[in-house]
């Protein structure tokens, strides 16, 4: 059953001047280091992937119902790619252990300046 679904876009531009301005700081707060070493490992298109992985964290939010609330740690929703490309979302810290029991989809689009990507929420009965 269906429990939440969450939407967001993000500009590419955006998330590139946050990563180039603020470097560590930004990009250590809202990535997880395999997301980083994913997106950097693709040359020209970096940003457009970073900027992906951060709507989809937007969009894990809204589906929680939640959104962007005090205490939502960006670093504890990653998104990784099966071999085929398919996104997987991986929770970890409180976030895994509030939500672990459920199933997410995810679907990511992208142009070269926007990113957007819808979460679905799943209770896995």
């Amino acid at each position: 059953m269906v429990k939440g679904i969450g939407i967001d876009i993000a500009e590419v531009q955006r998330i590139k001047n946050a990563v180039e301005k603020y470097k560590d700081k930004f990009s250590g707060k809202i990535f997880t280091e395999e997301e980083v070493a994913y997106s950097m490992s693709l040359k020209n298109n970096e940003y457009v992937h970073l900027a992906a992985r951060f709507a989809v964290k937007e969009a894990f939010s809204k589906a929680i119902g939640t959104g962007i609330t005090k205490g939502f740690k960006f670093r504890e929703v990653g998104v990784i790619n099966k071999e085929n490309g398919e996104p997987v979302l991986i929770l970890t810290g409180d976030l895994a252990e509030k939500y672990g029991r459920y199933k997410f989809h995810v679907s990511i689009s992208h142009t070269d300046t926007n990113a957007v990507a819808v979460v679905v929420m799943e209770e896995v009965e």
